[in-house]
């Protein structure tokens, strides 16, 4: 079996209203998307999605004529393109979606298959007031979720004492019934913001003061390379765990901040961080040592799917990330594309699909409607 064709297809799914993300200064207006599909010459046909693929035509050629499943090559290769141009780890989950189906098992399967699921924790998006992020954990929890991540913006102080006080308000609300994380959104920015991450000092503070409030991790609190600073934060306030890793860019970066004991909680999002089978390597390390593998998921469907496959199969949790933070984002506009959205089951449970691969149904009349 060789491979015959790579297709990439790029959509934009409009988001009325705009979604106002906590990291993004600029609310969206639309969602992009990149489906990429690999295609055999025995009509097998591989998807994946995550980061935007542009400027992939010009590699193309690496991939065309080979075997599929020879995915440690394609690997190497990717990590060598990943260096000159972009994070095209999509391309990795269409190749494992191609072998998952010729073996007939979900992938999470090939990668150990240590459990078939993970509870899932509702991940917002948006900085609410404090009575609304409350009233929000209340609905979340009536919806299965037994664990949720509230946003705070440190950069002023302002800023951080409302974030404080929702995650105060939201404890007293739903006492010891949920588990609550808390994301700063310190460890990289998005394009054009130039803006210092946090001090360790201010970051001691506020990891202090959510240890009192029993806040399970506390997720990129300084810039991600201070790996020295990250694990000088984990000793000095072991009463709450340090996450982070989700956008690191190379496997011996991963392997770096594992070494450095930089996280309590890694999280590297195999659809933009080094891909699949490095994600399962880090993992399998990280559980050894004790840590846990939670990865970040906020691509899209297939990417939570790729994420999931991941982490059941090498046993990771104890929660799996769910961007999930209603009215303003919600599976459906996520899974525009997909025949059915992601969901947790009524139990709050993210399970792998039953089918061999990945599992992703594309709905092939929305991505004709979304074309970019």
């Amino acid at each position: 079996m060789k491979i015959s064709a790579i297709r990439t297809e790029r959509l934009s799914v409009p988001l009325d209203p705009p979604f106002p993300a906590a990291w993004d200064p600029v609310p969206r207006t639309a969602f992009p998307v990149t489906i990429v599909r690999v295609e055999t010459d025995e009509g097998v046909v591989g998807v994946g999605s995550g980061d935007t693929m542009d400027g992939f035509a010009a590699f193309e050629h690496l991939f065309i004529g080979q075997d599929p499943l020879a995915i440690d090559r394609h690997v190497r290769s990717l990590e060598t393109i990943d260096f000159h141009a972009g994070r095209y780890w999509p391309l990795e989950v269409a190749l494992w979606d191609i072998a998952g189906q010729v073996a007939g098992l979900p992938v999470a399967n090939l990668f150990g298959g240590a459990v078939d699921g993970i509870p899932a924790y509702a991940s917002s998006g948006m900085l609410l007031p404090p009575a609304a992020r409350a009233e929000s954990a209340l609905r979340l929890r009536e919806e299965g979720f037994r664990a949720l991540k509230i946003r705070i913006d440190p950069r002023t102080p302002e800023r951080l004492e409302e974030g404080i006080a929702a995650v105060t308000a939201t404890r007293h609300q739903v006492g010891d019934t949920m588990a609550i994380m808390v994301d700063l959104n310190q460890g990289w920015r998005m394009a054009g913001d130039v803006s210092p991450s946090i001090e360790f000092s201010t970051a001691r503070s506020i990891a202090e003061r959510l240890a009192e409030l029993d806040v399970l991790w506390l997720e990129e609190p300084l810039d991600g390379s201070d790996l020295a600073g990250l694990a000088s934060l984990r000793a000095a306030v072991p009463g709450i765990r340090i996450a982070g890793g989700e956008m690191t860019r190379t496997y011996r970066e991963l392997e770096a901040a594992l070494d450095a004991d930089a996280f309590d909680v890694h999280q590297p999002d195999v659809v933009l961080a080094a891909g699949m089978s490095n994600g399962r390597r880090l993992a399998e390390r990280a559980l050894a040592k004790g840590r846990w593998y939670s990865p970040h998921t906020w691509t899209n469907g297939i990417g939570l799917l790729a994420n999931l496959h991941v982490a059941t199969g090498v046993g990771g949790g104890p929660f799996l990330e769910f961007p999930y933070d209603p009215p303003g984002w919600t599976p459906e506009r996520r899974d525009a594309f997909l025949a059915e959205p992601i969901r947790p089951r009524a139990d709050g449970r993210l399970c792998v699909p039953s089918t061999p691969g990945i599992g992703a149904v594309l709905d092939e009349e929305a991505i004709r409607r979304y074309a970019a």
